[in-house]
């Protein structure tokens, strides 16, 4: 819907550009000063190339340099010097990527997310600068690859190529939402403005003033569904990444999958995958929920991906070993007190089918086995996946499963959500009692009454506090 306005284009335009010229012009040299501040990781991780990095990286700031300072007297927008500078430093990425190695091109992947994730929450530019931005961006990628890269093209491909294509998308719709947002505001602002003037001036009678308010209405509305549209957008990408929970309970003779994001995007996931008679299945619980969250998600499923299919390992613990590798590497994770602590508590089992030997190991999220109208809780590590105060190896546990055993993995947001009526937490003890009181069912009998009793605790009077997923295997 087109908003009506008092305010030509035009005039938005030039507010616009006035409002956020000076902190896109601190945003640039900041830009110039960090990516050429960047050399002392080149000096001492990529010693034998740090002369052509030097000289690309002293061209770009000497070129973006020399944008910002005569933009005025040629005449360029402060957005097409934000436009070089960025482009500079993705081709400089992009000839810095190609003569990688595997282990230094997947730790560079990094930084080129860093890069769109710092141009789609500082950058503010209309979207077809983003899209030649991407453009010019995948095509020097390609170019640079085929003549200088050592890595195979699957090789380029899923070890960094993929996810940080994925994080370019989701920053240009930042970016675009921001700027639609931003542009809209002025806009409500200026015409608050003209609509205090004729006040003044008019003493404006009250039907003009419900004309307006209603405008404002409209204007708010409009953003709220750019917002909208943004997270959706955000959601179809993690739910294709995601199985379905038709595929999940293909693998298994009888289980199940409660899946309740808080929001749009989830921080809890679930994964699925089968090889040679054995079933890996992983439920996890992603630091924060919504669209940060919705980003952990995808780095998570993205290391699954690669450390279980495709370099194969097959041992739980050993694969969540690796994992934490990854996650501390990619977040460039050192330790200290005053860095994100981000990461995840997860449960990574292996069914063998045949046998019927469980294998898994936990970092945080316990296990529960009910065998004959017993509980039995297998304890989890008490550490993240991720950067720890102590980090220790991950430990692997096994159990002989019998017909009718089942088996529960499950996230916090299961226990921890408020209602009753008392307004108190679930707790695990009554999770416990509920699981204990439908042993036997059948699994999607057994989801319905999860689904049932958490939304008749919840109620009408709270809110979801937490992402939801309990998962059962019934043997």
């Amino acid at each position: 819907m087109k908003v009506h306005s008092n305010i030509p284009d035009h005039i938005v335009k030039l507010e616009f550009d006035k409002s956020t010229e000076k902190f896109q012009e601190i945003t640039a040299w900041v830009g110039i000063v960090l990516n050429l501040f960047w050399f002392i990781s080149d000096y001492f991780v990529f010693p034998q190339h740090i002369f052509s990095f030097l000289i690309f990286r002293i061209s770009v700031a000497v070129v973006a340099s020399l944008a910002l300072l005569f933009r005025k007297k040629i005449g360029m927008s402060i957005y097409y010097c934000m436009f070089i500078l960025v482009l500079g430093i993705s081709v400089q990425n992009a000839y810095m990527w190609t003569l990688m190695d595997l282990a230094h091109f997947q730790k560079h992947a990094f930084a080129y997310m860093v890069l769109f994730i710092g141009v789609g929450m500082l950058v503010l530019w209309e979207i077809q600068l983003s899209l030649m931005v991407a453009a010019i961006t995948i095509a020097v990628n390609l170019i640079l690859f085929y003549f200088n890269s050592p890595l195979s093209f699957e090789e380029f491909l899923i070890n960094g190529t993929l996810i940080t294509f994925t994080v370019g998308i989701f920053s240009i719709f930042v970016i675009r939402s921001r700027y639609r947002l931003i542009y809209n505001d002025i806009r409500i602002r200026l015409e608050l403005e003209f609509s205090n003037k004729l006040i003044e001036q008019k003493h404006i009678e009250v039907l003009a003033q419900k004309v307006e308010i209603q405008d404002q209405k409209d204007a708010l509305e409009h953003k709220n569904r750019e917002i909208t549209d943004s997270i959706n957008y955000a959601k179809n990408i993690q739910r294709a990444l995601l199985p379905s929970e038709q595929k999940f309970n293909s693998c298994f003779k009888d289980s199940f999958v409660l899946f309740k994001p808080k929001d749009i995007v989830s921080g809890d996931f679930y994964w699925v995958h089968e090889t040679e008679g054995e079933i890996f299945y992983v439920t996890a619980d992603c630091t924060g929920h919504g669209v940060p969250g919705g980003f952990m998600t995808m780095l998570a499923l993205s290391f699954l991906e690669d450390v279980i299919v495709q370099q194969k390992y097959h041992s739980p613990e050993v694969i969540l070993n690796r994992i934490r590798e990854r996650i501390i590497a990619a977040l460039n994770q050192s330790g200290q007190s005053t860095e994100n602590k981000d990461g995840m508590d997860i449960c990574i089992c292996k069914l063998n089918k045949q046998n019927k030997l469980l294998s898994f190991a936990s970092a945080n999220n316990d296990l529960y086995m009910v065998r004959e109208g017993a509980l039995t809780i297998h304890k989890a590590d008490r550490q993240p996946c991720g950067q720890h105060v102590i980090q220790k190896p991950f430990s692997l546990q096994q159990l002989q499963l019998q017909s009718g055993d089942a088996i529960y993995t499950f996230t916090d947001g299961y226990a921890d959500q408020f209602g009753g009526p008392d307004g108190k937490k679930f707790r695990y003890k009554q999770f416990e009692n509920v699981l204990l009181s439908m042993a036997g069912k059948p699994a999607l009998i057994q989801r319905e009454i999860l689904d049932q009793t958490i939304e008749l605790w919840k109620g009408t009077n709270h809110e979801q506090v937490d992402d939801i997923c309990v998962i059962g295997v019934l043997v």
